[in-house]
């Protein structure tokens, strides 16, 4: 006879999502928000020229603005209300996740729980604001010293775009909070998601214009999609990799009878961060080089922009260093604040379990520590090498940031997460109706 994991297991196909009801109203709910956020990123910010804006656009395709552009969905590239994207509401949670581990004050409110939490989150978004603000302030200047871009240029337009861009911000910010809560997945990644998915299309389009007209080989381009398959396939054979610990515990003799003695094993993902120290390092390198590039780092500007400027463009080595240098810091990082070794091995001494060979205690800790650091530097090296591959295609061959190994990174990774999450629902409504069932039978007799 088959366990009730097994049926549960069963069960999830079209006819339990038929009538899993409340994950309907999620998903429906996910969308609605996603497809409101689609509809900002066309609402033009009042007083732009779209065609010397769109001429501005078109010479930065295929540089750090054109990263930017692709993480906002094409808002910036038509300076739209969400031109600045969810951008610094992550900058400003990375700032205060390192400001929580090095202030003792913030470090105790981390530690208070549901109410230290929650201050933390409103920290974020006066930070959040205040970032904005500033991003919003140098794209406004930016754009009055681009020539013909603003119709109307002074006090008035900056006040405007200021605050239609953090307003902007401040909305996406609250959907995507709505979205974790009330639907689907994690709400900011879904909308840098959503983001980059709309824009495949016109980007595949692109790169077969390109084909067309002789700019890139049809060799190339057969090159480019297998690549990207590859990519793909890479991406999801690591994410869904683990290392198994081996976890004993041991036997207890009650009377004549034996409990315990089971074996079970504690899993660690090579890449236990996901796709966060990515988004987190592009956040950080976009943040000041975007002001850089809208404020004469261009030919005509200062000579020291102008220099800045061309040594962190896509492939240079600066930008490079840069870039590899933060994904390899907040891998790190983030998987200090993810996995604490001594708690872990704190709990397993506490409920009798130990590791096969290694005493309880600080020596299982720092087992821990050694396994989770080897397994840090190859999820590091793996994100590095996915987050470079594109540089080389964009700065050789200008291909478009879409078939880049970032994008696929978090298009791939926020798929499989939006899936488990899809599917911890349907078990949920499984388990919910097998023991309904249990408890009919139960009146029955």
């Amino acid at each position: 006879m088959a366990s009730t994991a097994e049926r549960m297991a069963a069960g999830v196909g079209f006819g339990a999502f038929a009538k899993a009801e409340e994950l309907k109203k999620r998903l429906w709910f996910t969308l609605g928000a996603l497809i409101i956020y689609r509809l900002g990123t066309y609402l033009p910010i009042p007083g732009i020229d779209p065609g010397a804006l769109s001429d501005i656009f078109s010479q930065q395709s295929t540089g750090i603005l054109g990263m930017f552009d692709m993480f906002s969905g094409g808002a910036l590239g038509r300076m739209t209300i969400f031109a600045l994207n969810i951008m610094p509401y992550i900058t400003a949670s990375i700032i205060m996740q390192l400001m929580t581990a090095i202030v003792p004050t913030l470090e105790q409110l981390k530690k208070d729980g549901e109410g230290g939490r929650k201050q933390i989150n409103q920290y974020t978004r006066y930070l959040t604001v205040l970032l904005a603000t500033v991003q919003g302030y140098g794209i406004s200047v930016g754009l009055e010293s681009a020539s013909g871009v603003v119709s109307d240029p002074g006090l008035f337009f900056r006040v405007t775009t200021v605050t239609t861009l953090v307003g902007g911000t401040l909305f996406l910010m609250w959907l995507g909070e709505q979205i974790t809560s009330r639907g689907v997945g994690n709400g900011i990644s879904l909308i840098i998601f959503s983001g980059i998915v709309a824009e495949v299309p016109s980007a595949l389009a692109g790169t077969l214009e390109l084909g067309r007209t002789g700019a890139l080989s049809a060799i190339l381009i057969v090159a480019l999609f297998a690549m990207m398959i590859a990519v793909i396939a890479f991406i999801v054979f690591i994410e869904r990799s683990i290392r198994k610990i081996v976890v004993q515990y041991p036997k207890r003799q009650h009377g004549n009878k034996v409990f315990g003695g089971d074996q079970s094993f504690l899993p660690l993902k090579i890449n236990v961060p996901g796709v966060i120290p990515p988004i987190f390092a592009s956040s950080l390198l976009l943040m000041p080089v975007s002001v850089i590039n809208l404020t004469g780092g261009q030919s005509g500007g200062a000579d020291w922009l102008v220099t800045l400027n061309a040594l962190l463009g896509r492939g240079q080595p600066l930008y490079l260093g840069i870039y590899i240098g933060l994904i390899v810091f907040f891998a790190f990082f983030y998987t200090a604040i993810v996995f604490n070794p001594q708690d872990t091995a704190e709990n397993l001494r506490k409920y009798g379990g130990y590791v096969p060979g290694i005493r309880p205690g600080k020596p299982t800790a720092d087992y821990l520590d050694t396994v989770l650091t080897r397994l840090t530097v190859l999820g590091a090296a793996y994100l590095s090498a996915v987050c470079i591959l594109p540089e080389i295609l964009i700065s050789q061959y200008s291909v478009p940031f879409y078939f880049g190994g970032t994008s696929l990174l978090i298009v791939v990774t926020v798929t499989l997460d939006t899936v488990g999450q899809v599917q911890s629902h349907l078990l949920a409504h499984q388990y919910e109706g097998l023991v309904k069932k249990s408890k009919l039978r139960g009146r029955s007799r």
